[in-house]
């Protein structure tokens, strides 16, 4: 994977995660993580993790607001809480977090480190230079205020952790992967995402080498007042800096036709309406949700099996659960139940070796692909407009409260 893999516009959202939903991101998290190592091993599920597009898709699986810096705290706290009672199976080991959490990170690493027999105090280093170069060495007008540090049992790791620009109401996102990672000063990062903010001083560019070093040897032979003589010199000569590939998150809430790929929602679809009935009528029990958690399941397989490409709409990962503020729709509560449940058989099945269930979501997930740009179906918004016509019956909530409450004060007050 690059170190580089581009940048992405996060809005800076404020609130909380609801304990309905929280809990539910907590379980999906942790049978999405299973399954991917089932698959491809834990290594992956850290290079997972440390590409942008792919992070922001994973959150927005899972019912989070699909354009919001919250999916960064939330994702974090999920795997977390989630992935801790399965650390001695996987071993995936998930530390830090927000604010105070953060800061705990390296005492949480040594009691990783003692319990696995890891080398605690690299991993701590490393914990703290990330922080450092982020902080320091990249001066975008970000303050760092989450730290997500998640390491395995041999050693490797991945950090996630995220800045505020309080002023822009922005954030801005980094990703770090010890396999990538040659010097901690010379592009380490496996990328960066946030609004661009103008010219930023990154001193952890590889072309920023000569100036770090130049730095050193300015401050050695001129002494400080040679240096501001040479700065005042140098500021009205140009620069340019080439533009990494982003990801713009709008900060619209509401999910758009320019928001998503189309004809990869057309093949999901097809894909659902041509498997779904084959592959999977005896796992579907619930009446009135099956076929529709078919077509979760197809989006919640391409987390876990799509290259990652596929990732540059997020916003379309979030037409499985929709999101906490009724974007695109309210979560569907008996939809998300049932994805958690024939996600978990599937998981508990191939353990004891049974793999027919978590192959037939790769399957889906291959037709899915099959018939994209073969196929055609309804627009976004006849799909979402549908999505919300169900939503009572599907047991849809929002941090607006059930829907169908919610539309029940609606026409009171039009009353």
């Amino acid at each position: 994977m690059a170190r580089r893999s581009g940048s992405a516009d996060l809005p800076l959202h404020s609130g909380r995660v609801p304990a309905w939903l929280g809990q539910r991101m907590t379980t999906l998290g942790a049978i999405i993580a299973q399954a991917i190592v089932h698959h491809y091993g834990r290594d992956e599920f850290l290079r997972r993790l440390s590409h942008p597009f792919w992070f922001q898709s994973f959150g927005s699986v899972m019912g989070m607001d699909w354009h919001s810096s919250g999916i960064t705290t939330s994702v974090i706290g999920a795997l977390k809480r989630g992935l801790a009672p399965l650390s001695g199976e996987l071993g995936i080991h998930v530390c830090g977090g927000r604010g105070k959490h953060s800061r705990r990170t390296p005492d949480e690493l040594m009691a990783v480190g003692e319990r696995v027999g890891l080398d605690a105090g690299a991993l701590t280093r490393a914990s703290r230079l990330v922080a450092k170069v982020d902080s320091a060495a990249v001066q975008d007008g970000f303050d760092l205020y989450l730290h997500g540090f998640f390491v395995t049992d041999d050693g490797k790791w991945t950090v996630v952790q995220q800045g505020m620009n309080g002023n822009a109401r922005q954030a801005r996102r980094y990703h770090w992967h010890s396999g990538a990672v040659q010097d901690f000063v010379d592009a380490p990062h496996s990328a960066i995402d946030g609004p661009r903010q103008g010219d930023i001083v990154n001193l952890t560019d590889k072309r920023a080498a000569p100036s770090r070093g130049g730095q050193l040897s300015l401050l050695a032979e001129l002494g400080p007042d040679r240096v501001v003589h040479e700065y005042a010199a140098l500021v009205s000569e140009p620069s340019a800096q080439p533009t990494l590939p982003h990801l713009i998150m709008p900060a619209h809430h509401d999910v758009r036709s320019s928001d998503v790929f189309i004809r990869r929602l057309h093949g999901t679809l097809a894909a659902v309406a041509e498997r779904g009935p084959v592959d999977f009528p005896e796992l579907l029990l619930t009446p009135g949700v099956g076929a529709r958690t078919v077509r979760s399941l197809a989006m919640v397989a391409e987390v876990v099996h799509g290259a990652p490409y596929r990732f540059d709409d997020p916003a379309r990962f979030s037409l499985a659960h929709g999101g906490k503020d009724r974007h695109p729709y309210p979560v569907p509560i008996k939809v998300y139940d049932e994805t958690i449940r024939v996600l978990k058989s599937a998981v508990e099945s191939a353990r004891l070796g049974r793999d027919e269930t978590l192959e037939t979501l790769r399957r889906l997930d291959a037709q899915a692909r099959r018939l994209e740009g073969k196929v055609s179906g309804p627009s976004l918004e006849a799909v979402i407009a549908g999505e919300r016509a169900a939503s009572p019956d599907l047991d849809g909530r929002s941090v607006f409260g059930w829907e169908r409450d919610v539309e029940a004060r609606t026409k009171s007050r039009s009353a």
